[in-house]
């Protein structure tokens, strides 16, 4: 009997680090399910399915599900990438952006992984992989409200690993430092690494990780890839993985 293709459901597809998880999954032999506001860009592959909505709706987090459903019956992991970041003081953010970022970057994930529990069940032994950051371990200014959805992120990883581990599911984080996406290059837009150019801001913040680099969206995907494997890492749950060239190794003063 030919075994099942595992199925992998990924949100903020559409992204510079969702893309790269699509494109790895696939490379894998995973079917994957695509999720983003966006129209699909990405691939025509026969085992890629595209769903447009947007995470931040609780109707539309239902429409995936209800969509993931024509596709699938199980899940055997999602990846929670999905996110929106407002370069702002706090003084200067305003209520409804405030929750706006935390319906697209927290309550998405609360309401999401609820409705894909069952599938994950039926997967046998499923995996959740929370997109975090490392503005929920050490932030800057004007980024408060993002920093603060990503830090719950991190807390709500540890309870879902609590309360799910009596159904073989598997919750874990992982925390990107400087990556280049186009969230990145948007970010750059903040002037925290001077007036120059996109790029030459770019070299500065490489200048501040102990690598000497930032970071690619391939090298992010495949430590999702590694948590969404149960074959790689079946006794990891609840856990939150750093990955920032070091850069929260080094103490500030230095």
């Amino acid at each position: 009997m030919e075994e099942r293709k595992r199925v992998v459901l990924v949100t903020g597809a559409e992204g510079g680090i969702g893309q790269a998880v699509v494109t790895l999954f696939l490379e894998k032999g995973w079917r994957v399910i695509g999720v983003d506001r966006r129209k699909n860009q990405i691939s025509d592959n026969k085992d890629f399915f595209f769903i447009e909505a947007d995470i931040s709706d609780p109707l539309q987090i239902e429409k995936i599900f209800t969509e993931a459903e024509k596709v699938t019956k199980v899940l055997d992991a999602v990846v929670n990438n999905a996110a929106i970041q407002v370069s702002k003081s706090i003084l200067d953010t305003t209520a409804d952006e405030w929750d706006l970022t935390m319906a697209s970057n927290l309550r998405s994930v609360f309401l999401g992984v609820k409705l894909a529990h069952p599938f994950l069940v039926a997967a046998g032994s499923g995996a959740v992989v929370n997109v975090s950051s490392v503005h929920a371990i050490a932030t800057s200014a004007n980024i408060s409200a993002y920093a603060a959805s990503k830090g719950g992120l991190l807390a709500l990883t540890r309870a879902m690993a609590i309360e799910f581990a009596p159904d073989e599911i598997r919750v874990n984080a992982v925390l990107p430092g400087a990556v280049d996406t186009p969230m990145l290059r948007k970010s750059m837009e903040r002037g925290l690494f001077g007036s120059a150019t996109i790029d030459t801001r770019l070299d500065n913040l490489a200048n501040k990780t102990v690598n000497g680099r930032i970071g690619t969206p391939h090298e992010i995907a495949s430590a999702i890839y590694f948590l969404a494997d149960n074959h790689q890492s079946s006794f990891m749950t609840g856990q939150a993985l750093v990955i920032d060239g070091g850069a929260t190794a080094r103490l500030s003063t230095e």
